[in-house]
């Protein structure tokens, strides 16, 4: 029956829910494997979901409303949070998650944790350890339950790490210190609920590369996380290439209606409503006349067009 249970899901995410806390383990390539198994790409070796790098670059155009939007209509309704203190507002950041979970400090289990990590072989505080394990791509993200004075997970010796080892910032549900040295690190950015100059303490990692929730939304570890002045949402791997060619092929079709509009061929309410056959086949022609307006390949684009009702 637990056999059942584990190839099912149900009783892998319900051991996970009583077990991870208190081991601050990663989750075994198996287990994560089964936690994401819609996404049938490849893989790093720990199991995390591992999407081509050209998705990270489009996914830089990609708007928070069109993301939104098709997670909607998916089903997934809890991938967004808001309000966020940003370095850099202007700079967008995509990437992988890798995630970790934190907890309030206890020292019964405190103790166990860094224990377990000695063991494993981990060096330095366990709130470097997720730091370790980064991959160029990736990006850091971190619930750490919104706490802000003592809860400052990083400063700038461990932003440069994290810059040096993922070339991308991170993603804190809770705060940072040292801001003037983070700012100083070309590239770096971060997303976090507060800025403080307090030091980590009474807080230990519970869980590396684990389900997290932040705020309001759920991160997986290898979800696409797109980061904007707007806020971040978390794509889970095996959505990210329709939510991109769906961004895409909406911009496509703004451009396309927007010079129709300026040239009066088209009035704004034949392009704000389902479009007319002679539109569509307008729009065709228009896209053959355009091949250097096209973010993806053709073939790409005509497989996306079969089964899109317009």
């Amino acid at each position: 029956m637990k056999m059942n249970y584990l190839k099912n899901g149900i009783f892998l995410i319900f051991a996970l829910l009583i077990s991870l806390p208190t081991l601050a383990q990663t989750i075994t390539r198996e287990q994560l494997i089964a936690l994401t198994a819609e996404w049938k790409g490849e893989r790093f070796p720990d199991g995390r979901p591992k999407l081509g790098d050209k998705w990270l670059e489009r996914a830089k155009k990609v708007s928070l409303e069109e993301a939104w939007g098709v997670l909607r209509n998916e089903g997934y309704y809890n991938q967004f949070e808001g309000n966020w203190e940003i370095l850099h507002p202007n700079l967008v950041m995509t990437g992988r998650a890798l995630t970790a979970m934190y907890i309030p400090s206890r020292p019964d289990i405190d103790k166990q944790i860094r224990d377990r990590g000695k063991a494993e072989g981990r060096k330095g505080s366990p709130n470097s350890w997720p730091i370790d394990m980064l991959t160029p791509g990736d990006i850091y993200v971190a619930d750490a339950f919104g706490k802000i004075v003592d809860g400052t997970l990083i400063g700038d010796n461990l932003g440069n790490a994290i810059y040096a080892k993922s070339k991308n910032g991170v993603v804190f549900y809770g705060s940072v210190r040292d801001v003037e040295g983070l700012a100083q690190i070309e590239g770096f950015n971060y997303f976090v609920k507060g800025t403080d100059p307090s030091f980590i303490q009474n807080l230990m990692l519970a869980g590396l590369n684990v389900p997290i929730r932040i705020g309001r939304a759920v991160c997986l570890p290898g979800d696409l996380v797109i980061a904007k002045r707007g806020g971040v949402i978390f794509v889970p791997a095996h959505l990210v290439e329709k939510v991109i060619l769906n961004a895409e092929f909406i911009s496509l079709r703004d451009q396309f209606g927007h010079q129709r509009l300026r040239e009066g061929k088209y009035s704004p309410g034949e392009i704000d409503m389902q479009w007319t056959d002679a539109i569509k086949k307008d729009f065709l022609s228009w896209l053959d006349q355009n091949p250097d307006k096209l973010p993806m390949s053709r073939k790409e684009l005509d497989e996306f067009m079969k089964n899109r009702t317009w």
